[in-house]
Formats: C-alpha cells, structure tokens, sequence
C-alpha cells in the first residue's frame, strides 16, 4: 500500500503593511510576506476625507522583508460625482497625459458649473483647467501629488483660478493614475528643461 504524504500547509499570519500617503493602518494575512509582493492594495477614504469618495489603489513592495504600498491611482467615487450633479448645470470633463518631475501620469479633471453654460464657456474652462494642471504637476513628484489631491490643494488652487471665467459649482480631479516612472537620468534631463524655462 502506498503512503500518501499531506502537506501541511504553511502557517498564515498578519502582515504590517506600511502606507506613508495614508494614516490607515493596514494588516495583510498571509503565509509570507513574499506572496504580497506585486500586488495591489484598493484603500477607501471615503471616512478619513469626510465624505469625499476616493478610492486609492497602491502596488506592494517588499523591501527587505518589509512591505511597503506605493500609489499608483487616485479615483473619484461614480456615485460621489452622480450626487453632485443637478439639474440647470453643465459638467465639463478632460482627460489628457502629462510629465511631472518622476513619472508620466493620466489626469481626468471634472468640473460642474453653477448653471447651464454656453460650448465656448465650457472650452475655455477644460483649456484653463488644463493648462493649470500642466503648469502645476510639471515641478513636482508623484509623492507630492497624490499627497496635494488628497488633500485638496489642487483643485482648491485650481478652482479659485477657473471661478474667475465662471463659477464653479464642484471641481474635482476625477482620475489621477501613474503611467509609466521615469528612470534617473530622465528625471535629470527633465529638471534641466524646467530650469531653462
């Protein structure tokens, strides 16, 4: 008769994982902390943000035998936008690649206006939007971006900028996701392009 050998599967315990964009704290159970690595992480801060909906997806790294998340896109929830919007009102959206400083990233803006607006209006808001994202994300890092987005301070700077053309019922970034990172030397060539200008 021959023996049947069972494996004994490996034991699973919890992991830190450590998340410096976020004061969540967040525990991964596992067998190891090799399984993680690579992986992608969806983190609601919906209750930190007090209300606002935004959804952060982060790729887990293991440096070391520590896990560490990195952000790599920052949504709007659907149904946040969905309740924003009334009737009487126009939204305008965008979508368009940019450089920043270490990494090329996708941006999305969304904006609603106060009342109906004519197609010339809503052009000149998406061109203005876009052109102070452009100006804003090109001398700074993906760090400091996700960092400004989740705060606010983006779309603060770029609301009071765009209430000028027309007010401005709700102004929002509604994707925000890195493409492609940019390796040293490039980051390089790109702070020397900043600095001529």
């Amino acid at each position: 008769m021959a023996e049947t050998k069972t494996k004994k599967s490996a034991k699973k315990s919890f992991y830190d994982l450590d998340a410096p964009m976020t004061s969540v704290k967040i525990s991964l159970y596992g067998s190891s902390v090799e399984e993680f690595d690579g992986k992608v992480v969806k983190l609601d801060l919906t209750k930190s943000l007090r209300g606002r909906s935004v959804e952060l997806k982060m790729k887990i790294e293991n440096e070391n035998g520590a896990l560490r998340a990195v952000p790599i896109s920052a949504n709007l929830a659907g149904s946040y936008i969905r309740r924003a919007l009334r009737k009487g009102s126009d939204n305008v959206e965008d979508s368009f690649s940019a450089e920043c400083m270490d990494a090329i990233v996708i941006m999305k803006p969304f904006l609603i206006t106060r009342m109906k607006v004519s197609r010339a209006v809503r052009r000149v808001l998406r061109d203005n939007a876009k052109k102070y994202i452009l100006d804003y994300i090109r001398i700074r890092s993906v760090k400091e971006l996700f960092s400004d987005i989740i705060t606010n301070k983006l779309q603060k700077g770029m609301s009071l900028k765009l209430k000028k053309i027309y007010p401005l019922a709700f102004c929002e970034i509604r994707v925000f996701e890195v493409v492609e990172k940019k390796k040293d030397g490039e980051n390089e060539i790109a702070e020397v392009k900043i600095l001529e200008k």
